[in-house]
């Protein structure tokens, strides 16, 4: 196996499965976006997945945009929700659904004929969902496991 030093090249080095698929997603989305004609997609496509070091891959998206970067005021909705989060919702939930069914029994034994509860019970179901977008909006990717020391 050759060793990596200061003479090698990066374009020299062999590519990943995963930057392959990266740069087969750019491509299709700059298709999608009307970029690239479907014949043009597919040909660089094809040629992405054929890739077998960095420097095959170089030129097939340089002339497409820089993929968007996330802005730091929006959220990654495809984190999954801390451990600790989803218990608040669960008795959040669970506080909800025993609130409601009390409503509904105490309708169900009182003399009156139309069923108010549908009132509170809709304010219970808003705050539930309320609660869940508002967690979901303000979570931030969570730090990484490694920290780095400055030595003096």
């Amino acid at each position: 196996m050759p060793s990596l030093d200061a003479n090698t090249r990066p374009g020299s080095l062999r590519v990943s499965d995963a930057e392959r698929e990266q740069v087969a997603a750019r491509i299709r989305h700059a298709a999608e976006r009307g970029m690239l004609t479907l014949a043009e997609a597919d040909e660089r496509q094809a040629a992405a997945y054929a890739a077998k070091v960095r420097a095959d891959l170089a030129g097939l998206t340089d002339d497409l945009p820089a993929p968007a970067t996330e802005r730091s005021g929006e959220p990654n909705l495809s984190l999954p929700l801390q451990p600790m989060v989803r218990r608040r919702l669960a008795v959040h939930a669970a506080l909800a659904v025993v609130l409601a069914t009390a409503l509904i029994v105490r309708w169900a034994l009182g003399p009156v004929p139309w069923f108010w509860p549908a009132g509170p019970m809709f304010w219970l179901a808003v705050s539930l969902v309320l609660h869940y977008r508002w967690v979901r909006h303000r979570r931030v990717p969570s730090a990484p496991a490694h920290h780095t020391l400055a030595t003096p």
